[in-house]
């Protein structure tokens, strides 16, 4: 297996794989309905690349050092027959693990032949317990419960424990937090709140919104007191701490106050076959040109070697002091 580096010595070691850039929510951090209506251009089907192409590309990451795989859209249960990318993709010598992304609409009725096929873990999306908070989150009044259904289904199917992920809006959502805390506490999963990102250009995103990770975790020690885990591998953007009585872990990811750039191991593979080697990025590097033209697996590694041995974004880092580029890739198109 190989190990390549970037310009700041930041290992490659995960891959995120988008299979779709559609989604049946529209939640405002993400996909806003203003912009993503009805007569929106989604990518067509012969667009995206198949299942095929997809695991073809991910053995010749995971060849040079890639061992951490997760499905991403999009909303990626939208993409028919995903079991049988699962199963492709977890035969793939040196892939340790293959997580997926979703926000829990479909899972439910999912859940079991995914597991079947290979997958071994979810994150979740579930930003609220109220119908009405959730609704203002979701754009579709989505509701809640069928969001837990899709969690405990996880669970029964051996998916867990479940990564629950919350991302905090100032003036929207806020005052969910406890709640959600609460309802977390000894469930075995894991309630991860993330801070509001600028990621893209629709979502009108305003610091002010942001509600920082300290904030976040004042809120939830006034309740119940917290202490520091170590990080579970090298790059987690995940600051963990467990509750002091015992029940359980929670975690904050806080891209903006306490940017990770540092350990960032990730780069993101669009549905439509581009390597993007920042989340706020503007431009990928075309990887289906190659792969349709007949470039040899050697060809298209080299093209993938020299991407990330010139990567040198930190974004984060610099967020502050950059008005920030006129244009960055849509969240909904290369996934979290």
């Amino acid at each position: 297996m190989g190990s390549l580096l970037d310009r700041r010595e930041r290992p490659l070691r995960d891959l995120r794989i988008s299979v779709t850039d559609r989604c049946n929510l529209r939640c405002g951090y993400c996909m806003p309905k203003e912009v993503f209506g009805a007569d929106f251009p989604f990518l067509a089907r012969e667009q995206l690349l198949s299942f095929e192409e997809i695991a073809r590309l991910a053995r010749l990451f995971a060849r040079e050092g890639v061992s951490k795989l997760r499905i991403t859209g999009g909303e990626p249960l939208l993409r028919r027959d995903l079991e049988r990318l699962v199963a492709m993709l977890a035969g793939i010598e040196g892939v340790e693990d293959i997580a997926l992304t979703t926000n829990g609409a479909l899972l439910a009725r999912q859940a079991r032949s995914l597991a079947d096929a290979g997958l071994r873990r979810v994150t979740v999306s579930l930003d609220a317990l109220d119908d009405e908070t959730f609704a203002a989150m979701n754009g579709v009044g989505y509701p809640v419960a069928r969001v837990l259904e899709s969690i405990d289904a996880a669970s029964a199917a051996g998916l867990g424990p479940v990564k629950v992920n919350m991302v905090v809006r100032r003036g929207i959502n806020e005052d969910a937090v406890p709640a959600m805390a609460e309802h977390f506490r000894n469930s075995g999963h894991v309630l991860r709140m993330i801070e509001y990102m600028d990621v893209g250009t629709t979502n009108g995103w305003d610091r002010e919104e942001v509600v920082p990770a300290s904030e976040i975790r004042q809120r939830i020690e006034e309740l119940w007191p917290l202490e520091a885990l170590p990080p579970s591998y090298p790059g987690e953007v995940a600051s963990r701490f467990a509750y002091r009585d015992g029940a359980g872990e929670i975690g904050l990811i806080s891209s903006v106050s306490e940017p990770f750039c540092g350990g960032c191991t990730r780069a993101r593979l669009s549905a439509d076959g581009k390597l993007h080697t920042c989340l706020f990025g503007a431009d990928g590097h075309d990887l289906r040109e190659p792969l349709r033209a007949g470039a040899s697996d050697e060809e298209i590694a080299t093209r993938v070697r020299a991407i990330w041995g010139a990567r040198s974004d930190r974004y984060s880092e610099l967020r502050a002091r950059l008005a920030g580029p006129a244009r960055r890739v849509e969240m909904s198109y290369i996934g979290g």
